[in-house]
């Protein structure tokens, strides 16, 4: 088990280097956290679809998830939510992702309040219980989910959450000690040492602990570090001595291992060399979801990714750069968001100059002209008006994969005229042309059924797919380029943990 310090310590990216790493030992491996709290969500088979999905070869880079249509009914066969980490740990396992590796998912919708997802689906009851009140009631099924992937697998790779040492949490604690505990684990703990203070935190969270779950720490991580390693002395040393764990591995800081950032943002320091041609740059509104499908984007020579905050952020955009609206967990209070910031002039003054615009999932509703919430499910107001479309906003909620291909495109998008793309889709809303606008003649494009339109000066895209830029076919077709594959970016991170880890240390842990 992978504890840490504090979030970002990088617990995700040690877990996926582990699970590459014993996958390539030869063992049958499978990742596992038992609670994630994020708005960054993959599409995975539930347990009976995995099993038949399992046997089916690889698509590109991926298990053969994708399939056209899909659906919600019930858990049994359908599609569900995990956290991204959870399914690219998979793919690092080389296992099919699926919902009991990440049986509880909370997607925040404001800042005190998130979505409840109980193995890959949405529960109202659970969502309305207080915070400490689930915990009793989803542990069962928690518990049920990690001894059936250690009954099916040789080795499993556990994430734990934030810290272990959160006091105020310990009682009703679902993710980090009680799993540790339940499973028997032979934990690691990780700390950022760039951000300073590494030993005190790894002194404090073990001295916090309770002396039955500070027996199952094995071993201190120092991550991120920067520097001449034997500087440290003696430090790791002394914190041996005060709690008889030692410091088994002191890991580079790397801002190109070329892994998505769970919940993290583009930085200038991990922007690929070269001349840059076009700028993408992503609105970041607060309740921004699925930022990791553009992280192939970062390797894509010649393209430089950036948040945009406000109307200075692209103040000097060329029609040539791009302005992307990604997905949101909260479309109408995200759009009044971009609103208050002055943001829809700078979008609509960028689009009326012919720059590229694409709107992703919520960032597709923004486009439209309105959203509509009957149902009360996420808000009414109108839309930026890119696009003569309309949504309304349903409780029951679109979770599939789906491979569908572009119809013909014109402008900007052309490229992907006929290229058959595969994707997710996870959103409440249906979208479709306006009628009225329609009755004037103002018709947009559908170039995919149901997922994709476009305007009519060929400049403005909206779709509800996710996962474009994963696709190798659209990378090549948009910019003639193709991003590493993930299983180079998964050997790589195995390769790393091999190099910086004292030797016989990862074989010891699953002796």
């Amino acid at each position: 088990m992978v504890l840490g310090t504090t979030s970002g310590a990088g617990k995700s990216w040690l877990t996926t280097a582990l699970c590459r790493y014993y996958s390539n030992l030869g063992l049958k491996v499978a990742p596992f956290k038992a609670q994630n709290m994020s708005n960054n969500a993959r599409v995975v088979a539930a347990p009976t679809l995995a099993t038949a999905c399992a046997a089916l070869p690889p698509e590109g880079a991926h298990p053969a998830l994708g399939r056209p249509g899909g659906g919600v009914a019930g858990i049994e066969g359908a599609w569900g939510e995990i956290g991204s980490a959870q399914y690219f740990q998979a793919l690092a396992a080389r296992a099919v992702p699926e919902v009991r590796m990440n049986p509880l998912l909370l997607k925040p919708e404001a800042d005190t309040r998130s979505q409840v997802v109980l193995l890959g689906q949405v529960s109202a009851e659970l969502t309305a219980l207080p915070w400490r009140g689930r915990s009793q009631l989803v542990w069962p099924q928690i518990a049920a989910a990690l001894d059936a992937l250690r009954a099916e697998y040789d080795v499993v790779v556990i994430e734990g959450a934030g810290s272990p040492a959160e006091t105020n949490l310990h009682a009703s604690d679902i993710v980090n000690m009680r799993v540790a505990r339940h499973a028997g684990a032979r934990c690691l703990l990780v700390t950022d040492i760039d951000r300073g203070g590494a030993f005190a935190h790894l002194y404090g969270t073990w001295a916090l602990l309770p002396e039955d779950e500070r027996a199952l720490i094995h071993g201190f991580v120092l991550n991120k570090f920067r520097g001449d390693a034997s500087l440290l002395a003696p430090a790791p040393q002394h914190l041996q001595e005060r709690t008889g764990v030692p410091t088994v591995a002191t890991i580079p800081m790397q801002w190109h291992h070329g892994l998505p950032e769970e919940d993290g943002v583009f930085d200038d320091r991990s922007t690929t060399p070269g001349a840059v041609h076009t700028t993408v740059a992503v609105v970041a509104y607060p309740r921004i979801s699925n930022l990791d499908e553009f992280q192939p984007l970062k390797n894509v020579p010649g393209l430089r990714l950036q948040w945009v905050r406000s109307p200075a952020d692209v103040a000097g955009l060329r029609p040539t750069d791009w302005i992307v609206l990604p997905g949101s967990k909260a479309t109408a209070a995200d759009l009044a968001w971009l609103r208050a910031q002055g943001l829809d002039q700078s979008i609509a003054a960028h689009a009326g100059q012919g720059g590229t615009v694409l709107g992703v999932c919520g960032g597709l509703q923004m486009l439209g002209e309105a959203l509509i919430d009957p149902e009360g499910i996420d808000g009414n107001g109108p839309g930026l008006g890119l696009l003569p479309l309309v949504t309304v906003f349903e409780p029951a909620k679109t979770v599939q994969r789906t491979s569908a291909a572009f119809g013909q495109l014109t402008g900007a998008w052309a490229p992907l005229s006929g290229v058959a793309a595969c994707g997710y889709e996870i959103h409440h809303g249906q979208t479709a042309q306006h009628p009225a606008m329609a009755a004037k003649g103002d018709v947009a494009r559908e170039v995919m059924p149901g997922i994709a339109w476009q305007n009519p000066a060929g400049n403005v895209l909206g779709v509800y797919l996710h996962g474009l830029f994963e696709d190798a076919a659209v990378l090549q077709a948009l910019f003639g380029a193709q991003a590493p594959t993930l299983d180079t970016v998964f050997d790589g991170l195995a390769d790393g943990v091999a190099r910086h880890f004292d030797p016989g240390v990862l074989d010891a842990l699953i002796a």
